[in-house]
């Protein structure tokens, strides 16, 4: 005969417990990140910026090596045309007529044409190459100017992820679990009321009758109501969830002793007295 053993669901008060520590850990977890502050950002903007340049340059070497590969084509072709006129030059000397030798003639013409237009097309080319090459120079410099910032910032966010990273996995197993305690349902609202305050705070406390949260005033019965921890109360101003200092124990029936402790020791030294 086996027996199974059922999981005791947790009580609202418990689960109330288990929220507000759950945000006490969440904030400070929130305050370790603070401390990094904008430095992962600047971080991430900076390799960006690293690897947009770097690839620019790369480019640069790219278009540099065919544009390279245009002016040789083009001295190749000066070469064959010099090659050519001497040919047809040669020629010349042994043709029998006019026509042949004027024939010729206009070949030497087109090949001195052609040499003449490959020699601009190269002066083109190498211009275009001299401007990339200053704006490449500027590239080259900020990339060095770039580089050395995020050494620096890498650094610092290093170091300040050294000092943090322990206390941020202590805490990090903590959340997790307190949020094993919290059904679903209920940790999605409190995942996503934080996510709507700028300060983080989805689980407040009452301070002076009041929301911590946005210290609207909570009517005296709803105060009631959220000391008894029988159930979620929200803010009706902000939604965030509401629970009073109380909830770790019973410190109301502690100074309620201590008041009648207080009052039974003056009445007794008032009998002494008399």
């Amino acid at each position: 005969m086996s027996t199974t053993i059922e999981k005791k669901e947790a009580s609202t008060e418990e689960k109330l417990r288990a929220l507000l520590d759950l945000q006490r850990i969440d904030s400070q977890i929130d305050k370790i990140r603070t401390i990094r502050g904008e430095l992962p950002l600047e971080v991430k903007d900076l390799e960006d910026a690293v690897e947009g340049l770097e690839t620019r340059l790369a480019n640069h070497v790219e278009e540099t090596e065919a544009l390279q590969t245009k002016i040789s084509d083009k001295e190749n072709g000066i070469k064959d045309s010099h090659a050519e006129i001497k040919r047809y030059e040669s020629q010349q000397k042994k043709v029998r007529n006019s026509r042949e030798y004027d024939s010729l003639n206009k070949e030497i013409e087109f090949q001195t044409l052609e040499i003449e237009l490959s020699e601009k097309k190269i002066k083109e080319v190498k211009f275009e190459i001299d401007s990339k090459g200053d704006g490449v120079d500027g590239s080259k410099k900020e990339l060095k100017e770039l580089k050395s910032d995020l050494k620096i910032k890498k650094g610092e966010l290093s170091d300040i992820v050294a000092e943090t990273q322990k206390d941020e996995e202590s805490l990090a197993k903590k959340s997790k679990k307190a949020s094993a305690i919290i059904e679903e349902r209920l940790l999605t609202a409190y995942e996503r009321i934080r996510g709507n305050a700028r300060n983080g705070l989805a689980v407040v406390t009452i301070q002076r009758d009041a929301c911590g949260g946005c210290f609207n005033k909570i009517p005296p019965q709803r105060r009631l109501d959220i000391r008894m921890h029988k159930k979620v109360i929200v803010c009706e101003h902000c939604g965030r969830v509401l629970v009073d200092d109380n909830i770790y124990g019973e410190p109301e029936v502690a100074e309620v002793e201590e008041k009648a402790t207080t009052k039974k020791a003056t009445t007794k030294k008032q009998k002494a007295k008399k």
